[in-house]
């Protein structure tokens, strides 16, 4: 019998990519998604990537904070285990509206729990982020790092870690593996699924990519003045593939009788540059992207990258892409896709 694994946020970028990577490994993939920023087309693109294994992928259109529409779901399917990704994530967004974050996140997320144990299911993957490193004083991060939010995003990335930390100490039967991504940047290599953000992109890659397919008149570079060898902040960026390959490998450490409430970072281990990462991009695309500087934006820290020692001595998982291959796959989704996976009516006719 395949395991069956509840997806929630299955339907956006790093849950499409992990969801395909799923089915492709024999998992039968159950995804919830209340569509606010990302697209059903996603999933029947994962189901056509998938071949022969797209029949195991079932989609409910369900908001977490639905207890109700929850619970129904549950008392119909035994989930073996949850890869919980659904939540909103755009750090400047939550500073503007940080009730709307705590109520999606953390509400969505308690009421996820909830249900959970009420069905008797306690295997949990969540998807933390770096964010919870603040500013680090020190890198690279490890899992041992002490950690901060600097935005209500971040808080609630926080908080759900602390939350799922307090579930583990008061019933010892969950396992729960909190994975901290860094940067996802790139595309399956396919170029037939790949982030699309709504609205202005929050992240460096997909701003560049709609620059280079002409949505964008320039790429804005925030702080050009950092302690760095170009003077751009430094991340750490990751394939989006190589991310998804990560979830399995956390799915299967579940089963580890060892596994309490363990914290595994999910990145290169490298730091790069903004302007690398653009100049990287313009050698695979041959576009040019202009760039406009400005100064630092409030609250983003200036080198941030992970340890990632942990996650490949005990998940057995590293990083197989470089740069290169993540800026090739990124422009070749954006390419075949140049306004993401709905685009505007004009442009259909």
């Amino acid at each position: 019998m395949a395991s069956t694994v509840l997806v929630t946020g299955g339907a956006g970028y790093i849950g499409s990519h992990t969801v395909l990577q799923l089915l492709l490994g024999g998992y039968k993939a159950v995804v919830v998604d209340n569509l606010d920023n990302s697209s059903q087309i996603s999933l029947k693109r994962v189901q056509e990537l998938a071949g022969d294994h797209g029949s195991n992928l079932v989609f409910h259109k369900i908001d977490l904070r639905d207890k109700p529409a929850l619970e129904k779901l549950f008392a119909s399917e035994k989930f073996d285990s949850v890869i919980h990704f659904a939540g909103l994530k755009a750090v400047g967004e939550s500073v503007q509206k940080p009730l709307l974050y705590y109520d999606n996140n953390l509400i969505g997320t308690i009421t996820l729990l909830e249900v959970m144990v009420a069905h008797g299911c306690k295997n949990l993957v969540f998807s933390s982020s770096a964010t919870v490193y603040g500013w680090p004083k020190v890198v690279p991060c490890t899992e041992e790092s002490p950690i901060s939010a600097m935005n209500p995003y971040g808080r609630t990335k926080l908080f759900i870690e602390e939350i799922c930390r307090d579930i583990y100490q008061s019933d010892k039967s969950w396992k729960i593996i909190l994975l901290r991504y860094f940067n996802p940047v790139g595309a399956h290599s396919s170029g037939y699924i790949g982030e699309d953000p709504r609205g202005i992109p929050n992240n460096l890659m997909p701003f560049v990519q709609q620059v280079a397919v002409g949505r964008r008149p320039a790429l804005t570079v925030f702080g050009t003045d950092y302690g760095t060898k170009d003077g751009t902040g430094v991340r750490d960026y990751i394939h989006v593939v190589d991310l998804a390959d990560g979830h399995i490998a956390a799915l299967k450490k579940l089963s580890d009788p060892s596994v309490g409430c363990e914290v595994y970072n999910l990145g290169t281990g490298k730091g790069t540059s903004v302007l690398e990462m653009v100049s990287s991009f313009e050698k695979v695309s041959g576009k040019k992207i202009p760039l406009e500087m400005a100064d630092r934006r409030p609250g983003d820290a200036e080198i941030v990258y992970a340890s990632t020692e942990k996650a490949e001595r005990e998940l057995n998982w590293k990083a197989k892409y470089g740069i290169d291959e993540m800026c090739r796959d990124q422009w070749n989704w954006a390419s075949k896709n140049p306004y993401g996976y709905e685009p505007p009516a004009a442009l259909e006719k």
